[in-house]
C-alpha cells in the first residue's frame, strides 16, 4: 500500500505522527503569541478542536505553547478553529460573572469559498475545484491584499489555503486586531461588490462615475478575463450560456446581441461583439460602457462571506490543520508566487508523514553504523524533511516582518519618550 496516496479512513493513524514531529508549533505560538507584548494575549485565546466523529469542542485556551502542545498531541483534532481574544481565558468562562465573557481583539479575517462562485463557473460546482476555476481565487487574493495593503494600510496579511477549495485571510496589524464590529463590517462592505455567503448578490451594477477602487479592481480581472472567462470557462459557448450573460444586458440591445452571437464561432468573438453592439445602440452610452464592466465583475469579482469578517467571536480554520476530506494541510500562501500556487501540488499529511518515514529509515540504518544525533536536535527539523519545508519557510518570513515592525514600533516609543 502507497502511504503517500491520502486515505480519510487513514487520518487516525497519522495525526499522532504530524502532531508529535511535523506541526510547528514553534511558529504557530511565535504568531498568536505577538511578542509577549500584550500580558494574557496568548493564554486568553480561544482554540476550538473539532475530534472524530465530529465531537467539537470549543473554548480551549492554553497557558504556553508547551500546554497547547500536549494538548494536541493528546486529542490529535481532525480540524482546528482559532476564535477571539477574551476578557478571561475561554477555559474558565463558564465561572465567570454572566456577561462578563466577552471578545475583544482578533485578526480581521476574510473567507472566499468557490462554491459562492457556483452560478458563475462552468467546470465545477459544489467542494470540486480544478485548475481551471482556481484562477478565481488567484483574482480573489489580488483584489484582495492589494486593498487591504494600499486602501487600508495594513501591512501583515496572511493568506492561507483552506485545504480544499478557498482561501483565508489573516490580517494581523496591531491596528486591525483592535477593531470594533462596526470598524470590521464597514471594510467588508467596502470590499463587498458581489457578496458570497448566505448574501450572495445575483447583479452588480456600477454609477456613471466609477470608484477607484472599483477601478483597480477591474484592472486585475481584465489581466484574466480572457483567459480564465472567455477561453477556460467558454462563458459565450452556447445559446444556454449567452442568454444568461444578455439578461444582464438593457432589453433594447438584446435582440441585435442575439443575432450577432450567432454568427460568431467562439466566446472571444462574442465578447467583441458585445461592446460593438452597446455602441450601436446610441442610448445613454455613457451608462452602456459600464455593462462589459459589470459583467467581468459578477464573473470574477472576490465573494466573501461577511459574516465572517463581521464578527468578533466567529471562529476561522486555522493553517496548518488538516482538511479531514482531503488530507491537505491549510498551508501559506506566497503572494510573490501567487500564480505559481497550485491547491494540488500542497502536500497531503499522508504523503508528509510517508517522506518522514522514509528519512527515518535511512537514518536507522546509517545509525546503526554509528552513534547518530540525539533525538531532540533531529525532531527540530523533521518538517524540513518534508514538502511542508517551503510553506513553513513562508510562514517563518511572514513572522519576521512582524517581528521587525514590532521591533520598530517600540524603538519609536523609545525615541518619543527621550524627547519629552
Amino acid at each position: 500500500m502507497d502511504l503517500s496516496v491520502y486515505d480519510p479512513a487513514s487520518l487516525p493513524d497519522v495525526l499522532p505522527l504530524y502532531y508529535r514531529r511535523l506541526f510547528p508549533f514553534y511558529q504557530y505560538f511565535r504568531w498568536l503569541n505577538y511578542g509577549g507584548v500584550v500580558k494574557n494575549y496568548f493564554q486568553h485565546r480561544e482554540f476550538s478542536f473539532t475530534l472524530k466523529d465530529d465531537v467539537y469542542v470549543r473554548y480551549q485556551s492554553f497557558n504556553n505553547q508547551s500546554e497547547l502542545e500536549k494538548e494536541m498531541q493528546k486529542m490529535c483534532p481532525y480540524k482546528i478553529d482559532i476564535g477571539a481574544v477574551y476578557s478571561h481565558r475561554p477555559s474558565l468562562h463558564n465561572t465567570v460573572k454572566s456577561g462578563t465573557f466577552q471578545a475583544q481583539e482578533k485578526e480581521l479575517v476574510f473567507d472566499i469559498d468557490m462554491t459562492d462562485y457556483d452560478d458563475v463557473r462552468r467546470c465545477c460546482s459544489s467542494a470540486d475545484i480544478c485548475p481551471k476555476c482556481w484562477t478565481l481565487m488567484t483574482i480573489a487574493v489580488r483584489i484582495l491584499d492589494r486593498a487591504l495593503a494600499e486602501d487600508f494600510g495594513f501591512k501583515h496579511r496572511l493568506w492561507v489555503y483552506s485545504g480544499r477549495r478557498g482561501v483565508h485571510c489573516w490580517v494581523c496589524d496591531d491596528s486591525a486586531r483592535k477593531l470594533s464590529q462596526a470598524e470590521r463590517s464597514a471594510v467588508a462592505e467596502y470590499l463587498s461588490v458581489v457578496k458570497g455567503g448566505e448574501e450572495t448578490i445575483k447583479k452588480v451594477q456600477l454609477p456613471e462615475t466609477i470608484h477607484p477602487f472599483i477601478g483597480k479592481s477591474l484592472k486585475m480581472v481584465e489581466r484574466y478575463f480572457e483567459k480564465y472567462a472567455l477561453v477556460d470557462q467558454d462563458i459565450l459557448e452556447n445559446k444556454q450560456c449567452w442568454d444568461k450573460v444578455i439578461a444582464l444586458v438593457p432589453e433594447v440591445a438584446r435582440e441585435s446581441l442575439l443575432r450577432e452571437f450567432s454568427k460568431a464561432r467562439s466566446s472571444v468573438e462574442r465578447w467583441d461583439k458585445l461592446s460593438s453592439c452597446l455602441e450601436a445602440t446610441g442610448k445613454d452610452f455613457r451608462r452602456y460602457s459600464n455593462i462589459p464592466k459589470e459583467i467581468m465583475l459578477q464573473f470574477c469579482y472576490p465573494r466573501l462571506d461577511v459574516n465572517v469578517s463581521k464578527g468578533l467571536n466567529h471562529l476561522l480554520k486555522s493553517p496548518f490543520s488538516v482538511h479531514p476530506k482531503t488530507g491537505r494541510i491549510s498551508v501559506p500562501i506566497d503572494c510573490k508566487k501567487l500564480d505559481q500556487f497550485d491547491p494540488f501540488s500542497v502536500p497531503t499529511i499522508s504523503l508528509i508523514c510517508s517522506e518522514l518515514d522514509n528519512v527515518s529509515k535511512k537514518e536507522e540504518d546509517e545509525d546503526s553504523a554509528g552513534e547518530g544525533e540525539p533525538e531532540a536536535k533531529k525532531r527540530t527539523r523533521d518538517y524540513k524533511r518534508t514538502s511542508l519545508a517551503p510553506y513553513i519557510k513562508v510562514f517563518e518570513q511572514f513572522l519576521d516582518k512582524l517581528d521587525q515592525s514590532r521591533k520598530g514600533e517600540l524603538l519609536n516609543k523609545s525615541d518619543l519618550k527621550k524627547e519629552f
